[in-house]
């Protein structure tokens, strides 16, 4: 069966998955962009930003993880960019450019309908206004047998750990406190129960934490 997974999430020792702040200059939070600083030497990240070389080994590996058998994303608007309330005529595309490092359909959750934006490289954004069980469906609909993948931010993986539907869950711990921004394990309601630590490792950079549905 196809699952809904989480890769490569960040949160600081603290707990939090972003800065305070979110604005064009800050798409993170203030201090928000410690949290990756782990993920931007890797081959991986390096390859995906049309960019050569890079560190191997752990890092990397989990970092390529998340790419593999995922056929479309579910992200929170926040993450897509930040632009509140309705649309309006805003032309924003989100953060990645012309061409988006997704290659496949993404659905963005968002209380407000938008059009779908087709991008270069394979990428379509398309705006879900009606939660997220329907975006859930549409993606593995649009996934044709292959796995979604959940993106951010801590908000939308919230609602799907508390309806129970995230299957796999890696986390990266990085060793910067933020102070405030966005928790992930708050607002939960008993979410996180019926998961089990799989995987427990640590480079120097970060602390990778993977876990598995039980039930």
């Amino acid at each position: 069966m196809p699952k809904l997974r989480l890769h490569n999430f960040a949160l600081s020792v603290d707990g939090y998955s972003a800065g305070p702040n979110q604005d064009l200059d800050n798409p993170l939070g203030v201090g928000g962009l410690g949290l990756h600083q782990w993920v931007f030497p890797t081959r991986t990240f390096r390859r995906m930003n049309g960019q050569e070389g890079g560190d191997e080994g752990l890092d990397d590996e989990f970092a390529a993880r998340g790419d593999v058998g995922i056929g479309a994303t579910i992200m929170g608007r926040n993450m897509f960019g930040p632009v509140r309330g309705p649309w309006g005529d805003s032309n924003w595309t989100g953060w990645w450019g012309d061409d988006p490092p997704y290659h496949h359909p993404v659905f963005v959750l968002t209380h407000h309908p938008q059009p779908s934006i087709t991008m270069q490289g394979g990428t379509t954004f398309h705006f879900v206004d009606d939660g997220i069980h329907a975006a859930l469906e549409q993606a593995f609909d649009a996934a044709n047998g292959a796995d979604v993948r959940l993106g951010g931010g801590a908000a939308t993986i919230q609602q799907y750990l508390r309806a129970g539907l995230i299957d796999e869950m890696h986390l990266a711990i990085v060793p910067i406190l933020l102070g405030s921004g966005e928790r992930l394990f708050d607002h939960l309601d008993g979410g996180p129960v019926g998961y089990e630590c799989v995987e427990f490792v640590s480079s120097p950079s970060v602390l990778h934490v993977g876990f598995a549905r039980t039930k």
